[in-house]
């Protein structure tokens, strides 16, 4: 590049009938000399627009509007200048667009939203049975709160009766209350292992217990989709021995699913995970909602 500057140089210097001491034809010079003109106004070409947003704070941006309907675009950016990160409106507003998602406020949460909001204080809870190397059946009643998808399970038992199941709602009522936590409801099927007592044990701590319709197992998803769950990654490939092995290996496999599993509905998390980068506090039960840094 500096040898073609020269001679290009040079050429404009020496007279034109005096050209004949380049090795190099006048052609090649002056195209030289026009590249290197060309090269001199030249800018770096860059793509047009705004800078794309990241990854991380596209998810945050949805996840925003999508928690909070009466939100629009301008009230995100005011959400994203409090957590240090700033973009356009006109970006957020686009993304919205781009997602099917209304950048002016909406009229409210859907139906699916407002079960989810209400999830945190409600419990499901089933008998899992298992059949031992011996046949012999062996009975679990376990506890599952649909918010945070936490597990309680019980001892196994060969006889569920009343005195088993009320000895369990005990428990559950004394570990809700040592926790602090603000269950509402607690969903069960219409089993006959449930007894009054059972009922009247959650009531006393102000638990409303629902009954499922018969023969309406999705009206109790949660703890059947649970069941299938451990079935399929542990049960069904061990021989239990019996009711210690049973209670040693669902003790083993709750430890695990509460604290290490991912989960579909909790953004892969596990229900006992370290906190997300951005928290979400709820106020007024979930009228407002206000998003910080974890710390």
């Amino acid at each position: 590049m500096r040898d073609r500057a020269l001679l290009a140089a040079a050429s404009r210097i020496l007279a034109r009938d005096r050209w004949s001491v380049f090795l190099i034809r006048l052609e090649t010079i002056m195209g030289w000399h026009r590249r290197l003109a060309a090269h001199k106004w030249t800018r770096p070409r860059r793509r047009p627009g705004r800078p794309a947003l990241e990854p991380e704070v596209r998810r945050l941006i949805l996840r925003m509007a999508q928690e909070n309907p009466r939100w629009g675009y301008m009230r995100i950016k005011g959400e994203l200048q409090k957590l240090g990160i700033r973009f356009s409106a006109t970006a957020i507003a686009t993304l919205l667009r781009s997602h099917g998602i209304g950048p002016a406020p909406r009229c409210g949460p859907t139906w699916s939203q407002f079960l989810k909001a209400q999830a945190s204080g409600i419990i499901a809870c089933d008998f899992l049975t298992v059949e031992t190397a011996f046949l012999k059946t062996l009975y679990v009643l376990f506890f599952i709160e649909i918010g945070s998808r936490r597990v309680r399970i019980s001892v196994s038992t060969s006889s569920p009766d009343s005195v088993f199941v009320t000895q369990r709602a005990r428990n559950l009522a004394m570990c809700l209350s040592d926790e602090g936590a603000s269950t509402k409801f607690l969903i069960r099927d219409r089993d006959a292992k449930f007894s009054r007592s059972f009922d009247d044990v959650l009531a006393s701590e102000g638990v409303r217990v629902i009954r499922t319709p018969n023969r309406a197992p999705n009206a109790n998803a949660f703890a059947e989709r649970w069941v299938e769950t451990v079935r399929a990654e542990c049960l069904n490939w061990l021989l239990i021995l019996g009711p210690r092995h049973l209670d040693r290996v669902l003790r083993i496999y709750v430890e695990h699913y509460s604290q290490k599993r991912p989960h579909r509905g909790l953004q892969l998390l596990a229900p006992e995970s370290a906190a997300p980068v951005v928290q979400r506090r709820d106020l007024l039960g979930g009228l407002i909602r206000e998003y910080e840094r974890a710390a």
